[in-house]
Order: C-alpha cells, then structure tokens, then sequence
C-alpha cells in the first residue's frame, strides 16, 4: 500500500471505473477532482486537494468522446502543473488519433504528433500507453513513454 507516499492519482471523466481499478489495486483514493462542462461546452477542472511537491498520476483515455477526453486531460495536466506537482503522469490506456501516425498523403498532419506536442506542452512529464499503433509515437514525445 502507497499510503502517504506523495502521490496522487486522478481520473478524468472518460472511464472512471477503470481509474477507480487501478487505484484500489495499488492502495491510493483517487484524488479530488471536479470536471463540468459549460452549455457551450467547454471543459473546466478544479483539483480539490493540495498536489504541491507530488507525483500525480491522470488516468484518462481516448476512448468515447476522444476530443473531449484530450482536451480534460491536457486541462487536468495543466491545473496539477500550476499547482506545483513535482511530477506529472498521464495515464492513457487507449492514446488519441494513434492511427494518425504518419502523412499518407499530400497537405495530411500526422494528428498523433500533434497530440504528443499537445499533451507535453501541457505540463506531462511522462506517458505511460497501451498498444500504440505504431512504435514511432514514441518518438514523437520528449518526456519518456511507456507502453
């Protein structure tokens, strides 16, 4: 059990029982943390306890509404950045726009680079993925991943 050990674990909103899973099997409460979504829908994040000097863990995949689910991770990395986490993991079982990994045509973004960028410039300090589609997404991150 990791109780008191300066870490935080926080799920976002795509697969909660997943992230309530994985935090009674290593020991920890899921952190607290409060996710809306305005009537245009923009997403707001609160994190409702101190994260300052800790390791947090963001548990959220790209499965479901896969924009919606980017966009509260990068924001939930955000708010735990600006809050003075020591370290910031992102937790992603299922990585967003994985299958966009490469320019098969003419004017084509590789979208899985831009989601890395994304995720990054967000404040992540290490991705830790499942089955990505192609090995080279890693080397689309300067933090280090895990698969």
């Amino acid at each position: 059990m990791l109780t008191g050990s300066g870490i935080k674990v926080f799920a976002g909103t795509s697969h909660p029982e997943l992230a309530e899973i994985i935090a009674r099997r290593i020991g920890l409460p899921l952190g607290k943390a409060e996710v809306t979504r305005s009537a245009i829908g923009e997403t707001t994040v609160t994190i409702h306890e101190s994260v300052r000097e800790d390791d947090v863990y963001i548990i959220n995949t790209g499965c479901g509404a896969v924009n919606t689910a980017l966009m509260e991770l990068c924001i939930m990395i955000h708010a735990c950045k600006i809050a003075s986490a020591k370290r910031i993991t992102a937790v992603i079982p299922l990585f967003p726009y994985a299958r966009q990994d490469k320019k098969d045509k003419s004017r084509a973004p590789i979208t899985a680079k831009l989601v890395a960028n994304m995720i990054q410039k967000s404040g992540c300090d290490h991705v830790i993925t499942m089955d990505l589609h192609a090995s080279q997404i890693q080397g689309f991150f300067d933090v280090p991943v895990d698969k």
